[in-house]
C-alpha cells in the first residue's frame, strides 16, 4: 500500500456532548522485537548495499515495508526468488528448517531476524518433540509464526485455530500433550482455548514460560483499561498484523462502543466521530510512534486537542542485532548493536 499524503484540516470539529479528549494507550507501538527485525534491515543495507532481500514482510507493516523498500529492500515469498549468493533476512516471525536449508544450499547469505521470543517457542517444539509430547499449537493457520513453529516438529504438532477447534482434537497419548501458541494472539482468546483443551485432556501441560509476547500482553490490557471510557478506539496497525487486529476486537470486547483499524491517520472517517467525545488510540507491536504522532494531529484539527496517556506497563526490555549487524562498516562495535535504534 502506498503511503497516502496528509491533509491536514481533512476532519471537523463538530460538537459533541461533554468536552473532547483522547485516551493514549501506554504501552504501544514498537516492541523489542520488531525493532531489532527494521534495524537488522537497515544496518543490512548499510554493510552490504542495495539490494538486500527479506523473506516475507519483515514485519506486518504496510509502512515500514513501504520505507524499507525505498532504501533498498526487496521483500520476496520465498528464498527461490533470491539470486544465488544475495544476502537475506528471515523476518521477525521466524522460518522452519526446511526454509534455512534451503537457503543454504543456494549460497544464500542468511541473517536471522526472528524475535527472540519467537524462538524460544521454537526450541519448545524441538524439546517436546524429542521427548515424544503431542504439541497443541494455538494459533492462525497460514501466518509465518505458525508455518515457522510447525516445521520445527511438524510430526508432533496439531494447530488449534480456536477455542471451537477442542472437540475435535485427537491426540495418541493424553498424559503426553503439550500446548505451545503464537506470540501475538489475544491472550484471553488462548486462555478459553487452552481451558477447553484441560477439559479434554486433565493432564495438559503448560510451556516453560509464558508464550505470548510482552508486549502482546502489555498492549493489551492498556487497551482494556481505555476502552472502557472510549466511545471510538482507533487502532494503527496493518491487516495482516495479528496483534494489531486483536486490539481492535479487545476493545469491543471490553466496553468501545466502536472501534476500527487504520494503516494511516488519513483513513479515519468524518462519521465515525458523529457524538463521539472520548477516543481511544493505541497501535500495534509494529507500528513506528510517528504515525500515531499523525493520527493525533488529525484528530486535533477535529476538536480532540486534549491527550490523556493512560499507562499500565513500562517496557524497557532490549534484543542484540543478528550477530552479523554488531559492528559497523569500518569493524567497530557499532552503537545499536545493543536494543536497535534506542529509545527516547
Amino acid at each position: 500500500m502506498p503511503r497516502i499524503p496528509r491533509a491536514r484540516n481533512r476532519l471537523t470539529d463538530t460538537p459533541v456532548t461533554g468536552s473532547k479528549r483522547v485516551l493514549l494507550a501506554s504501552p504501544r507501538g514498537y516492541c523489542a522485537g520488531v525493532d531489532r527485525a527494521v534495524v537488522a534491515v537497515e544496518k543490512a543495507l548499510e554493510h552490504y548495499g542495495a539490494p538486500v532481500y527479506v523473506r516475507k514482510q519483515i514485519v506486518h507493516n504496510v509502512h515500514v515495508v513501504s520505507e524499507l523498500e525505498k532504501k533498498g529492500a526487496i521483500f520476496v515469498e520465498e528464498v527461490d526468488e533470491v539470486p544465488e549468493g544475495a544476502h537475506v533476512v528471515f523476518s521477525a516471525h521466524g522460518v522452519s528448517p526446511a526454509v534455512v536449508q534451503s537457503a543454504a544450499q543456494r549460497g544464500l547469505h542468511a541473517i536471522d531476524a526472528t524475535c527472540p521470543l519467537v524462538t524460544k517457542v521454537h526450541r519448545e517444539a524441538v524439546r517436546f518433540a524429542k521427548t515424544d509430547h503431542e504439541i497443541l499449537l494455538i494459533g492462525h493457520a497460514g501466518h509465518e509464526e505458525v508455518e515457522g513453529t510447525a516445521g520445527e516438529a511438524p510430526e508432533h504438532i496439531t494447530l488449534v485455530n480456536s477455542p471451537d477447534d477442542v472437540p475435535n482434537i485427537e491426540v495418541k497419548n493424553p498424559d503426553k500433550v503439550v500446548w505451545l501458541s503464537q506470540t501475538t494472539l489475544s491472550v484471553d482468546e488462548t486462555m478459553e482455548t487452552v481451558r477447553r483443551l484441560r477439559e479434554r485432556f486433565p493432564n495438559l501441560q503448560d510451556p516453560p514460560s509464558d508464550d505470548i509476547c510482552y508486549a502482546t500482553q502489555n498492549r493489551q490490557v492498556a487497551i482494556k483499561k481505555v476502552a472502557r471510557d472510549s466511545d471510538l478506539v482507533i487502532v494503527v496497525g496493518s491487516a495482516n498484523s495479528s496483534n494489531s487486529v486483536r486490539l481492535v476486537e479487545v476493545a469491543l470486547e471490553y466496553g468501545a462502543k466502536a472501534a476500527y483499524r487504520v494503516d494511516y491517520a488519513s483513513e479515519v472517517k468524518q462519521e465515525w466521530l458523529d457524538g463521539v467525545a472520548t477516543v481511544g488510540v493505541t497501535s500495534g507491536a509494529s507500528v513506528p510512534e510517528e504515525l500515531v504522532q499523525e493520527l493525533l494531529a488529525d484528530l486535533a484539527d477535529a476538536g480532540y486537542g486534549e491527550v490523556q496517556q493512560v499507562q499500565t506497563a513500562e517496557e524497557d526490555l532490549i534484543f542484540s542485532l543478528p550477530k552479523e549487524l554488531r559492528r559497523d562498516v569500518s569493524g567497530k562495535q557499532d552503537a545499536r548493536a545493543l536494543g536497535g535504534r534506542g529509545r527516547d
